[in-house]
């Protein structure tokens, strides 16, 4: 909430679905106005927008005072983005601030909103998010050169107030999502989630038919089943029973919709095959394999979810990662068979609190956000 620059009249927040988009705009609408009636929530699937237009109520809504108009669930409303645009140009009173699924493309799509709209993303929650609603202790954030210059000093002020990796297990089984809190139904809401986005996110807004569902549930399920791993993307297309220009769009829908991630060697280029696929982030391995995940699976998706969240990541032929096109990165553990440090290879390992030169302790990588 402190990275949005709340002055603009026009902010979008994307975020896929279960991720806390209307939590995040309600908590944006009390610390800002209380019960000041100037700001108002508005859901777009409500049956009133069937007979009434976004211009309308908004017109409305500012000459009784209205400030601030908080529009949840833009994409249920056809012409939404033309009217939006009408409200910016007309009504330089009035802040509207709403919520997407991460599968708009805001700017691609609208033009017409390219020069106005303030867009963001709303992340789940990083490791050390999950730490402080656990503990209660309040922990800062750091740049990726913090961490690679001060690591070790770092390590030891956050091991001086909680031990980390007595909670890090629990974060990459249900610590991404905000309604881990009820945990008793956490991998239940995690499903529903899941079948959401894939139901109604992608599908009505890539027009897929939904009779061609069941292909896309599948690919996921593959993936999710083998992830990571390097696609073949003709067996694909012969699995699912469908054509390889097809499959790689429902990737890139996948992509778009946060449960993938595609690694590129080199710049990425949607026309060409990745050379990794993983899950967007570890929890979705535990909800999509029957089996427990393999932990090197574990800590490699982890450190791409985090680090890929502020920072570019390609392919790297001698270690894991490559960062910025600068740093390389091997994801390990901290067992008898732990490889040997290399050359310009860094090392993020699993079960040390503290590292030492060139070897940095894989939890701290979630501490960028």
């Amino acid at each position: 909430m402190g990275q949005i620059d709340w002055s603009h009249r026009l902010i979008g927040i994307k975020g896929t679905r279960g991720i806390g988009k209307t939590d995040f705009l309600l908590d944006f609408a009390k610390r800002t106005y209380g019960d000041d009636k100037a700001c108002l929530y508005v859901n777009l699937n409500n049956l009133y927008f069937t007979q009434n237009t976004i211009i309308s109520f908004a017109d409305e809504f500012r000459k009784i005072g209205g400030k601030t108009l908080v529009l949840d669930q833009v994409y249920k409303y056809p012409s939404w983005s033309e009217e939006l645009k009408y409200c910016y140009d007309n009504f330089t009173d009035l802040q509207i601030v709403f919520s997407g699924s991460t599968v708009m493309r805001l700017r691609e799509e609208n033009p017409h909103l390219r020069e106005i709209v303030h867009s963001y993303k709303l992340e789940g929650f990083s490791f050390r998010e999950f730490l402080e609603l656990q503990t209660g202790i309040s922990f800062d954030t750091y740049t990726l050169s913090d961490i690679l210059e001060n690591h070790k000093e770092i390590a030891a002020e956050i091991v001086g107030k909680v031990r980390p990796l007595a909670y890090f297990d629990d974060y990459l089984r249900f610590g991404y999502y905000p309604f881990f809190l009820d945990r008793a139904h956490y991998a239940e809401n995690l499903m529903k989630s899941l079948n959401l986005i894939l139901e109604i996110d992608i599908s009505f807004l890539r027009q897929i038919e939904l009779k061609y569902l069941p292909r896309l549930r599948k690919l996921l399920y593959k993936v999710g089943a083998e992830a990571p791993f390097q696609p073949n993307v003709s067996k694909l297309s012969a699995q699912i029973k469908t054509s390889r220009a097809t499959v790689m769009n429902y990737l890139y829908y996948l992509r778009q919709a946060r449960l993938i991630k595609l690694l590129y060697d080199g710049e990425e280029d949607m026309q060409k095959k990745p050379s990794l696929i993983y899950l967007h982030n570890p929890n979705l391995l535990h909800a999509i394999r029957r089996e427990e995940p393999p932990k090197d699976i574990l800590h490699k998706t982890f450190f791409y979810n985090q680090v890929g969240c502020c920072h570019e990541l390609t392919f790297s032929d001698k270690a894991d990662f490559k960062v910025d096109d600068e740093y390389q990165f091997l994801i390990c553990g901290n067992g008898a068979n732990a490889p040997k440090k290399e050359e310009g290879v860094l090392q993020a390992k699993d079960m040390i609190e503290i590292g030492r030169t060139g070897v940095i302790p894989l939890w701290l990588f979630g501490f960028l956000y």
